[in-house]
């Protein structure tokens, strides 16, 4: 197929997407999760068209409920008349690399709401339990016109921190009895949270859970002007609080707005893609076959070089001849 060939088929599937077909949509993931050359060129194509969703991220430990809540968060976010995309970030399999699934088959009782678009990705061992797949996703979603997109991560602990990087609004959900005073304390998840979300508070030692994390607000490092972090109650089970959790959603985002945290969001977001793509241009030049990488290689072995000194050498003749990068960075 020629590169004209490509280009068309790639401008036609970048406008089924904006036309809202879902089929080009899934497609479009796919790619997106391969990391092809048409993925690369898809992305391309539809950036100018995002950056208007909102990203809500739920983060937590495991058992914590997230995917019953996600679910009843996105079916009030259609209630209200929202366009919404869910991606789930499953654990991968060890073996094929792919999603489990698991959040879809507990969210099935969203499936044929026109308003609700879900989707798993797997992790793939990524940090923090993302992918740089989800986050090319994202901007396929936010392309495709869906006013929030929730992202919910696997429940890893500590690493679970990497989402601050990607979501404008981080919902961190702990539960009562899970066995530890606070869940998201041990997983260094308070810092990171603009809405604490107690789950299950219908469970014994509810309230004694928003008082530890209230008093763990309290003795974080805050400033004047800082948002103030709010603590709801929900039980999704049975949609309890589901109403005042969107309605603290869309404070923070007003907030986000009026005080620029949104576009700081966006800077931190365009300055990880940017580092990853010059990782990943890198990485195609850096490999074996290379004269002066070969070279480096065997420096190392034989300990005439380091492989600090290596790499900053080997970087110099890059930037020096930029014509080596081929421009394929962004997968």
């Amino acid at each position: 197929m020629s590169e004209a060939t490509t280009q068309s088929t790639v401008t036609a599937l970048a406008d089924r997407i904006r036309a809202g077909s879902r089929v080009s949509l899934a497609r479009a993931l796919t790619l997106v999760e391969s990391r092809t050359d048409a993925a690369t060129e898809l992305l391309a194509e539809i950036w100018k068209d995002s950056g208007n969703a909102h990203v809500v991220g739920v983060t937590g430990p495991a058992g914590s409920g997230k995917s019953t809540l996600v679910s009843r968060i996105a079916h009030e976010y259609g209630e209200r008349g929202a366009k919404v995309a869910i991606l789930a970030v499953d654990p991968s399999s060890a073996y094929t690399g792919g999603a489990i699934l698991g959040d879809r088959i507990r969210m099935s009782e969203l499936a044929g709401n026109p308003n609700v678009y879900i989707r798993s990705m797997a992790s793939r061992g990524a940090t923090g339990g993302l992918s740089r797949a989800v986050l090319d996703g994202i901007v396929v979603l936010d392309a495709a016109g869906f006013a929030v997109i929730i992202l919910e991560t696997v429940g890893v602990g500590q690493s679970e921190v990497d989402v601050i990087s990607v979501a404008h609004t981080v919902l961190v959900v702990s539960v009562p009895g899970l066995g530890d005073d606070i869940q998201a304390n041990k997983a260094g998840l308070i810092e990171i949270a603009d809405i604490h979300v107690v789950n299950k508070a219908d469970l014994p030692g509810a309230d004694l859970t928003v008082k530890q994390l209230r008093e763990s607000l309290r003795l974080s490092h805050r400033h004047a002007g800082d948002w103030n972090v709010p603590i709801v109650k929900t039980s999704a089970a049975n949609a309890d609080g589901v109403t005042e959790l969107l309605d603290e959603t869309a404070k923070h985002e007003s907030w986000m707005t009026e005080h620029g945290g949104l576009h700081e969001v966006e800077r931190r977001n365009a300055a990880t893609r940017i580092r990853w793509a010059a990782e990943v241009l890198i990485g195609e030049e850096l490999r074996r076959g290379r004269p002066d990488f070969d070279q480096a290689v065997e420096a190392l072995i034989a300990r005439d070089e380091e492989p600090r000194q290596a790499a900053a050498r080997l970087l110099t003749a890059l930037t020096a001849d930029p014509t080596h990068i081929n421009g394929r960075g962004n997968r």
